[in-house]
């Protein structure tokens, strides 16, 4: 069979649907974007393991409207400058997702091996996923959808599981084998039974399958789902290296997972079990166990101190210090403190809950705001004032715009300003200043070589991101 027979095509799902973990807030902020598990963020990690066996193809993203430029930057920082982005305008589970990576994968004519992985996911042995990977390429090729079942470590109640069949393939004697069933997480007793009969594994949600073999498999089943998402993606839009799906006709789509809408309807399903030490960080609690230890078995990100204590995580932005204290989770982040039994961290929901009941931004906004140019931080705030820390990229500029309702100050507090004043362009230098009043048409770029920093002190009587007429913008903002 040949290499074009067999490429691989590296799909990550970073659309927003997965779990959530931050300790109050940042619903709009998930976890593939956060660096936690080691120096790179969960997104880059998934695509440093998986980069090998692509062959110097840059990978589909799949990600939410929100998240495009954090997405985009991200790869950009780990050597990927081209990837296809396709933005998602509302949430419609995986199985819609996936039809729109691979319908983009077709398009060219080609019909590529997808590698669908969701981005927030750890994987320790990356050997031995990667060897997982090339077993599988085999049944997939000859029209397998293959998941990749984990062997399962203990009774597992927070998973869905998959029942093998005993026998393998044809497929080079791979190990791959055929699904009997998926399962719904399970009791407790029930996962013991499953663990001490065998043969059934943890649902990873990764696949490895032939773009046009999902596709038909899903017009099979799903015709509802495939023709949503074939009308979305013929009417998207391009913007740069970002694919806008058709909003109205993507939200037609039935929202359902790749599980539900094919992998247990087909008898094409195959499972290839792993053990690859994976485990896909569903709370804070699992952030412990995936991470590095201390004598005394605690785990720390950041600037921790931790005198007389045991078996907990902590996550800092600032000192932290835990004293005489056991089992707990404790993250501290610009906008909120979570302090956590470990065992009870998953009722983080609960919280949520109140904080949407009580219409707290808290709930769905996080300080830190990315943006094609570069990223603010709202540091502070009150009636009629709101003080933000601006970051701009090496070359970026903001749009030409103007505010109705507020005027702004700027200080230069590394790199270089060009400043854009109605009819006035001047340049700025760290410790100098400038104003912009109320109604003048104004533009900030970034003229320099190293990321341009400013203290941004807006002052009116509104102050919403709203406030904003754009006559120029060379990211085709309105």
């Amino acid at each position: 069979m040949s290499d074009q027979a067999t490429r691989l095509q590296p799909v990550l799902l970073s659309g927003g649907s997965g779990t959530r973990l931050w300790p109050l807030s940042r619903e709009a902020y998930p976890k593939q974007f956060l660096a936690l598990a080691g120096e790179l963020t969960m997104l880059q990690d998934t695509w440093q393991r998986v980069a090998p066996l692509a062959a110097g193809a840059a990978p589909i993203v799949v990600a939410n409207e929100e998240h495009r430029f954090l997405a985009a930057e991200q790869l950009r920082q780990v050597g990927i400058e081209h990837a296809a982005i396709l933005l998602e305008p509302v949430g419609r589970n995986t199985a819609p997702a996936i039809a729109a990576a691979a319908l983009l994968a077709v398009a060219g004519g080609e019909d590529p091996l997808l590698l669908v992985l969701p981005s927030d996911h750890v994987v320790r042995d990356v050997p031995a996923f990667q060897a997982a990977v090339r077993a599988a390429m085999p049944a997939a090729a000859q029209g397998a959808l293959v998941t990749f079942g984990i062997v399962p470590e203990s009774a597992e109640t927070g998973f869905g599981y998959i029942q093998a069949d005993a026998g393998r393939v044809d497929s080079g004697d791979q190990g791959v084998r055929r699904v009997l069933r998926f399962v719904e997480k399970p009791d407790a007793a029930t996962a013991r039974q499953y663990l001490d009969a065998g043969g059934y594994y943890w649902n990873s949600g990764m696949f490895l399958f032939r773009a046009s073999r999902y596709l038909a498999e899903l017009e099979r089943f799903r015709p509802d789902i495939l023709a949503a998402v074939r009308a979305a993606f013929e009417t998207a839009q391009r913007d740069g290296d970002f694919i806008r799906l058709d909003k109205d006709a993507f939200a037609a789509s039935p929202s359902d997972s790749i599980d539900y809408a094919v992998m247990e309807k087909t008898d094409r399903a195959m499972v290839l079990p792993v053990d690859i030490g994976w485990n896909d960080v569903g709370s804070w609690s699992a952030l412990w166990d995936v991470s590095e230890q201390d004598a005394d078995g605690n785990a720390r990100h950041g600037d921790v101190i931790a005198v007389d204590s045991h078996d907990s995580y902590a996550y800092a932005r600032r000192l932290v210090a835990l004293v005489g204290v056991d089992n707990l989770v404790v993250v501290e982040t610009d906008d909120a403190v979570l302090v956590a039994h470990k065992d009870k961290v998953q009722q983080v929901k609960d919280v949520v809950a109140r904080l949407k009941a009580g219409h707290r931004s808290h709930a769905i906004l996080h300080r830190e705001v990315h943006r094609p140019w570069g990223s603010y931080d709202s540091v502070d705030q009150d009636d009629g004032f709101q003080v933000k820390r601006i970051k701009v990229k090496p070359g970026a500029r903001l749009s030409l715009q103007s505010h109705r309702h507020r005027a702004e100050h700027w200080i230069v507090v590394r790199g270089t300003a060009r400043v854009t004043r109605d009819n006035d362009v001047f340049e700025l230098h760290a410790n100098q200043s400038t104003y912009i009043p109320l109604g003048a048409k104004h533009r900030l770029e970034n003229p320099g070589k190293e990321m341009l920093e400013l203290i941004e002190v807006q002052s009116g009587d509104y102050l919403g991101e709203d406030d904003i007429v754009r006559y120029e913008d060379v990211y085709g903002r309105s």
